[in-house]
């Protein structure tokens, strides 16, 4: 594994937590999102962040990370800057689709993986499997680029 972390570490409490970038870097943000896609088998995912731009790399790469997640090809809600809030307003309008949320606050990010009712997934709803997918290196790949997602505005899917 590239630049690792100590899963058991970072990701608790929802999603993965850590400070920037001595536990965490960017990249987890894809390995999060593929993995989440997979876990789940989501073919929707609405993804937010804190519109920070230190934020910004880690939900580039979450929207990445769910659109190669082998051959799913998860389409992407791209909710872009907003509030937790506002990520599960969307997630409900759009019929309990899956979502994550990327912030950044003195020093330390913060990714957040909601179920589809909206509360934050645990050991037992699927963090449990990420943390160990990723802890054995198994963080899943796109299979060809026919089963590659595709990412969308919020503002063009609510029309």
């Amino acid at each position: 594994m590239l630049n690792p972390i100590d899963p058991d570490q970072v990701i608790r409490d929802g999603g993965v937590t850590g400070c920037f970038p001595e536990e965490i870097h960017p990249g987890v943000a894809w390995w999060m999102a593929a993995c989440y896609v997979v876990t789940t088998r989501a073919d929707r995912l609405v993804v937010a962040y804190d519109g920070q731009p230190a934020t910004a790399e880690f939900f580039d790469r979450m929207c990445l990370g769910a659109i190669n997640a082998q051959h799913y090809k998860c389409h992407v809600i791209d909710r872009g800057p907003a509030s937790p809030d506002d990520l599960l307003a969307a997630m409900k309008e759009l019929e309990r689709v899956p979502g994550m949320y990327a912030s950044t606050d003195n020093g330390t990010a913060t990714i957040t993986l909601y179920d589809r009712d909206g509360a934050p997934l645990t050991d037992r709803t699927g963090l449990q499997l990420i943390r160990r997918m990723i802890a054995e290196d198994r963080v899943p790949i796109p299979v060809n680029t026919e089963s590659k997602g595709r990412i969308q505005p919020y503002a063009e899917v609510v029309r």
